[in-house]
């Protein structure tokens, strides 16, 4: 325990023996014989895990049901109206689930929003890739929320979460027709701005490593093998911290914890095919804020994106720096007028599952959306 920490930090998880693992690929900077070296600690990792059992499914803590099954996702309906303008969570396409967005009571994004004004309510509930759904890409994805979106009939409200903010611009940027208002929060945008030990991995490492994990896993990354890589990461964002516990919760803290470790232990399987081009499209070149990312065979110009847009950063987020994501102000082609945007105190878990940001950013962000254009 550090002597010098806040007396209410108490670290929710103890490092898991693969936590040591991480010096090993950090050091791949220095050569290519180091990569070799982070090349075997991926397949030691993988080949430690090769008959885990499957994840277990988190479950939600709102009430809701299935409006649409697609291949790469359920379309996930919160909604307690009939009529008004369609919110549609995007969540994040990463090594946790979408149940991100709703991780127990006071602690729920999707509540949030319901509460302050957007009645017609729904998310991408992304399904862990199938050994057939290997080769989808991230137009495979784009495509299937092209669907949802017409499903809640277009123009509807894009909110953008994490690695499902980058997809969220994008599906904007591809779509401007089908998309009124638009919030990003945490999102990844300019990968060159700021630094993070994701994208310092992906600047430093050859593509090889990140293959050889999809390699491992028969065209697949499985989840809870890739997060073992990536665990420092997570536990910059300490979990007490992250849930940012008011006093009136207390009494049931060790349940809140108990539950995110739960959310934490329930990781998503991704496409090979998908993790490759997001290391190497947006990590590695920086597509997208370079003007060279296609998207459904036309390229991407975020100048054509001209929607009011709201930015969400976290101050402290070790995951996504705040300036990856406000360097959207100067790729897009929206007035300085009509862009928002906040940046919190805390990491980026915060964002999504802090008592004090959904109760101060977040009631802010719905009433923006619940006004007219």
């Amino acid at each position: 325990m550090n002597e010098n920490a806040p007396r209410w930090y108490e670290p929710a998880f103890p490092p898991p023996p693969s936590y040591f693992a991480w010096p090993f690929i950090a050091l791949a900077a220095a050569g290519e014989a180091l990569a070799v070296q982070a090349n075997e600690v991926a397949r030691a990792l993988s080949a430690a895990g090769a008959q885990a059992d499957p994840s277990p499914r988190f479950a939600w803590s709102a009430t809701n049901r299935v409006r649409l099954e697609m291949s790469t996702m359920e379309l996930r309906d919160f909604s307690h109206a009939a009529e008004g303008v369609p919110t549609l969570i995007c969540a994040p396409l990463a090594l946790h689930g979408a149940t991100i967005a709703d991780l127990a009571p006071g602690h729920s994004l999707v509540d949030a929003l319901a509460r302050n004004g957007c009645s017609r309510l729904f998310v991408t509930d992304w399904r862990p890739a199938s050994a057939d759904m290997r080769l989808l890409t991230i137009d495979s994805y784009l495509a299937d929320l092209n669907v949802a979106v017409d499903e809640l009939g277009a123009p509807v409200d894009l909110v953008g979460l994490c690695q499902g903010g980058w997809m969220a611009l994008v599906y904007a940027a591809r779509f401007p027709a089908k998309v009124r208002k638009l919030v990003l929060a945490g999102a990844p945008i300019d990968t060159d701005v700021g630094t993070s030990r994701i994208s310092a991995a992906a600047h430093s490492l050859p593509l090889s490593v990140f293959d050889e994990l999809a390699r491992l896993g028969d065209g697949r990354v499985l989840g809870r093998r890739a997060i073992e890589l990536w665990e420092p990461v997570l536990q910059a964002n300490d979990a007490l911290a992250a849930l940012q516990i008011q006093p009136c919760e207390e009494s049931g803290k060790e349940r809140l914890l108990e539950r995110f470790r739960t959310w934490s232990d329930s990781t998503v399987d991704l496409p090979g095919a998908f993790f490759h081009q997001v290391v190497l499209w947006l990590f590695k070149e920086n597509r997208l804020a370079q003007g060279r990312f296609t998207a459904l065979g036309r390229q991407i110009d975020l100048a054509d994106v001209r929607h009011p847009l709201f930015l969400l950063a976290a101050e402290g987020d070790a995951v996504v720096p705040p300036g990856q994501l406000l360097a959207v102000r100067r790729l897009v082609g929206t007035s300085p007028a009509d862009i928002e945007s906040m940046v919190e105190p805390g990491g980026h878990l915060g964002l999504f599952i802090g008592a004090d940001t959904l109760q101060g950013a977040w009631v802010r962000i719905a009433r923006w959306l619940a006004e007219p254009s």
